[in-house]
């Protein structure tokens, strides 16, 4: 017993240690980093499947995926045995001048799979939006039309955190600290379906707020390079979900007024909505798709732009000052390239979209007690996301629940007042249940009930 304490104390010590130092040497992302002194950072010593363990070997299920880029579970044996193969040949090379296998045939998969055949890539996906509106932009430059520079986003939407990112994000608590360095875009009205009139369904939002968007387009589209939007569903602004006909008037119109459409997946990507890529659901096909996040199965960092015949061939010059001039040091990593291969790889070998199907329905009975809680309000899904707005939610409510699901073994982070889900692709009928039964208990907890 004796041993068995000791072992547990010096769990503990290792563990508060571990948050000490972690809160004196590391800038947590998205964190006032004075909360930290009530709320100190959860060590985490190791992954496996869903489930994330701490220093004293408790376990929380990892219900949001890591940030939404886990998609098969932490240490999957497919993407630990194609990482160590991968070492042994070729690590890293940089990509100006020089190339390698996994490079090319990720940029070939990718385009089979989304008819858009060249790839170029990043590190992340705010560096995948940067590269979009940069190559949109210097695309029309070289076709000599200069004046089409500017951009429109969607109110709500998140597009990542760098500035040429922030232009195109409309969310206040990311963009009102950097404005004076951000050159802002247009912003139109969300299709989000929650924001319907009296009478009016989803399909109905989508073609009103199209309507402004072709009258925006009306008038400005001889300065507009690109409209950018996160098909289906705008994830970081409380999962606004539209109705796919909103995607199908967008493409019509930026063919009409000659205006690029990127379509930001990083988000939504890789199954999430039911299908391979979210905008797939629309039956169209943008001019760029944005990718990152699950596309290495959340292993290594990785982001990819994939764009047009047309656009490529604007910048196809002996001159210099007519190609893409942007690069990342580590464009087209090796080892993120086989992680993101093996992902396709599991994607095909294990019928993911339709395993999901499976899964996600019985999620979705499972979670009936949360629907019909007298505090949510607009219950929604599409695959493999599950979002639920709580009424009368306490102030800091985000925050609290957090905490409450910890306590049940959950790490569910909600946004202002949205809960959401978005689990790995791997939880079996235990697992779910336990997602299901604790994020109801923890709602429970929190509201006093």
């Amino acid at each position: 017993m004796s041993d068995a304490l000791s072992l547990a104390q010096r769990s503990r010590r290792a563990k508060d240690d571990l948050a000490a130092r972690s809160k004196r040497a590391v800038w947590h992302p998205c964190t006032q980093m004075q909360r930290l002194e009530a709320e100190p950072a959860l060590p985490i010593a190791r992954a496996e499947g869903p489930w994330l363990f701490d220093a004293e070997g408790r376990k929380y299920l990892d219900a949001v995926s890591s940030w939404w880029v886990n998609l098969f579970g932490h240490n999957h044996p497919a993407l630990r045995a194609a990482l160590l193969e991968q070492f042994q040949t070729v690590d890293h090379v940089m990509l100006a001048g020089l190339t390698h296998e996994p490079v090319v045939e990720l940029s070939e998969r990718l385009g089979a799979a989304t008819g858009l055949g060249h790839a170029f890539y990043g590190s992340d996906g705010a560096s995948a939006t940067e590269i979009a509106l940069k190559m949109s932009a210097h695309s029309w430059r070289n076709l000599g039309r200069p004046q089409k520079c500017e951009f429109i986003g969607l109110a709500g939407g998140y597009h990542g955190e760098t500035v040429g990112a922030l232009s195109v994000t409309d969310i206040a608590l990311f963009r009102e600290a950097y404005a004076p360095l951000v050159r802002l875009s247009a912003v139109m009205p969300s299709p989000d379906a929650r924001l319907a009139a009296d009478g009016e369904d989803a399909r109905a939002v989508a073609l009103r707020c199209a309507a402004a968007l072709e009258a925006h387009l009306e008038q400005h589209h001889e300065r507009i390079a690109a409209f950018i939007v996160e098909p289906l569903i705008q994830c970081a602004t409380g999962f606004a979900f539209h109705d796919a006909e909103y995607l199908r008037r967008a493409r019509e119109l930026c063919d009409r007024y000659q205006v690029h459409l990127i379509c930001d997946e990083i988000a939504v990507g890789f199954g999430r909505t039911g299908t391979l890529f979210a905008h797939q659901q629309a039956g169209i096909r943008p001019d760029f798709i944005c990718l990152s996040k699950g596309l290495t199965g959340g292993t290594l960092p990785l982001s990819v732009v994939l764009t047009t015949d047309a656009v490529y061939q604007s910048f196809y010059d002996e001159r210099a000052s007519r190609g893409f001039l942007h690069s990342h040091s580590y464009t087209g990593n090796p080892l993120a390239c086989r992680m993101a291969l093996t992902v396709l790889e599991l994607f095909e070998q294990q019928d993911v979209l339709a395993r999901n199907r499976v899964a996600g329905d019985r999620l979705e009975a499972l979670l009936r007690p949360l629907r019909e809680h007298r505090a949510v309000r607009h219950p929604r899904r599409r695959g493999m996301i599950w979002a639920f707005d709580i009424a009368g939610a306490p102030p800091g409510f985000s925050g609290t629940y957090h905490l409450a699901a910890r306590e049940r073994g959950l790490l569910l982070r909600p946004i202002a007042d949205t809960l959401y889900l978005m689990p790995p692709y791997v939880l079996d009928d235990t697992e779910l249940q336990h997602l299901a039964d604790g994020s109801l208990a923890a709602l429970d907890a929190v509201l006093g009930r």
